[in-house]
């Protein structure tokens, strides 16, 4: 295959012109960032304050996309530099893009012509980014850049499609994005990489980790697991978001605890794996995303995260392996177990939630939580009709979304490029000369400015390794 340096190129660059024009057409500053005219009070009901009080979040929340997912997905041995380096144009390309959707679909039934652009702007387009780098995960390392951005762009379409169905439609309650974030992005991944589906990309060995990239990845779990409560609280304000920090917490602490025991008690000879522990660990704050402002107690939050973290972990040992052989569902990082999973149970945990929930319970609080003046069983109905929607929307979008990236005008990996970073970008340890790069297992030399394989190298002689003789006479010598 050929780099896909051109078409890679050529699409940013139109897609970044195209942006200017749109954003010049459509997008304008909120009035508390606009030009004073000298009335400086707000009408966005926040007083004034809305930098002060969502600019932390909005932040911890980057940190997350940036760090959080850049790193954890590092795991595979070959594959670091487009793991983290792909994950950062996705983030940027997203925010721009999402920005532009999330406004068009905000402008249904509105009388206004313009995208008003302000912090809670900028957090909803990281919303759109975590949903699109879930999904990346699942086909991670068997997709080409120009395939990733295509994606992307069909992805945030789906996603905002999904979300004004979700809430706006049906009303189902989502802080912490269970149903439209997490469940929506994995099984959107899910369904592109069942289209893309080859036998090769089971088989190959690339797919796997080493001790150093598996240090990495655990900074971004680390990463993500700190920040976790801002994601789940960041849309809400007063006693909802200190209460969803503090459920957030909770669920997470518990389910490391349960992820821990239940990691090594799966295991034959007893040990942990360090898959569990990068991706299990974090399934408590995907699962208590949809109650987490709601007042399902310290228990229950509790509850939520052992619930989740047993679940992610039976996911990864028993139920992955099955879907792949079975389905031919290949899952690169897992985010069915991580996401799609939890997701699913956070919406069935908030339907039981709201369906118990009543004014003497909450208080002053009920109609900030519940906004539609439904009775607590039909809203609980509502839970599990949005969680439907979305795995629904979600699967038919991420279909329709592998066909088209299954057309020939798009650059495929062939099997030698699978999970290796290559093909795309420049490998220090190769020098200058990156064609020299391994991508099939076989060693290389370059004859007459081609490159050569010239052996196995589980078999290659001494011969065939330069340098191996006077290693080992170094070596001897040093012994001595």
């Amino acid at each position: 295959m050929s780099n896909t340096r051109g078409k890679t190129t050529g699409f940013l660059l139109v897609l970044q012109a195209s942006f200017m024009v749109f954003f010049g057409l459509f997008v304008d500053y909120d009035t508390g960032a606009a030009a004073r005219n000298g009335n400086v009070t707000k009408t966005d009901g926040h007083g004034g304050h809305e930098l002060a009080d969502y600019y932390p979040m909005f932040q911890d929340v980057h940190v997350m996309m940036l760090i959080g997912f850049g790193f954890l997905m590092t795991f595979l041995k070959k594959h670091g530099f487009g793991s983290i380096g792909f994950n950062f144009l996705l983030t940027c390309y997203v925010i721009e893009w999402a920005t532009l959707v999330n406004g068009w679909f905000g402008l249904i039934g509105s009388p206004s012509t313009k995208i008003h652009v302000n912090i809670l702007t900028l957090l909803d387009a990281d919303f759109a980014v975590a949903t699109v780098l879930i999904s990346f995960g699942a086909v991670l390392g068997k997709v080409s850049p120009i395939q990733l951005l295509i994606m992307a762009t069909f992805e945030v379409v789906f996603y905002n499609l999904s979300f004004w169905v979700g809430v706006h439609v049906l009303g189902a309650l989502d802080i912490g994005g269970s149903m439209f974030i997490h469940a929506f992005g994995a099984y959107f991944g899910l369904s592109v990489s069942r289209v893309l589906y080859k036998t090769h990309h089971t088989t190959n060995p690339k797919e796997g980790s080493e001790y150093h990239s598996d240090m990495f990845s655990m900074i971004g779990t680390l990463f993500l697991w700190l920040y976790w409560p801002s994601f789940n609280s960041a849309p809400a304000l007063g006693n909802e978001r200190h209460r969803a920090v503090i459920n957030t917490t909770l669920s997470l602490a518990a389910c490391t605890v349960v992820t821990f025991a239940v990691s090594s008690v799966t295991n034959k000879k007893n040990k942990l794996d360090m898959v569990h522990i990068q991706n299990a660990t974090l399934a408590g704050g995907v699962a208590i995303g949809s109650s987490a402002n709601l007042i399902i107690h310290p228990f229950g939050a509790l509850m939520t995260g052992s619930l989740a973290g047993i679940l992610s972990v039976l996911g990864f040992r028993y139920i992955q392996p099955t879907l792949q052989r079975v389905f031919k569902l290949h899952d690169t990082c897992g985010v069915h177990n991580l996401h799609g999973l939890p997701g699913i149970l956070g919406a069935m945990i908030s339907s039981v939630v709201c369906a118990v929930a009543s004014v003497e319970v909450y208080n002053d609080s009920y109609p900030v939580v519940f906004p539609h003046n439904r009775s607590p069983g039909t809203q609980g109905g509502f839970q599990i009709a949005g969680v439907v929607t979305a795995i629904a929307i979600a699967m038919a979008g991420g279909a329709i979304t592998g066909f088209f990236l299954k057309l020939p005008i798009w650059d495929k990996l062939l099997r030698a490029e699978l999970y290796d970073d290559s093909s795309f970008w420049q490998v220090p340890e190769w020098g200058d000369d990156s064609s020299l790069a391994p991508s099939d297992g076989h060693e290389y030399k370059k004859v007459d400015d081609e490159e050569v394989k010239t052996s196995d190298p589980d078999s290659a002689s001494l011969e065939e390794k330069p340098g191996l003789e006077e290693e080992d006479a170094a070596l001897q010598q040093s012994t001595e």
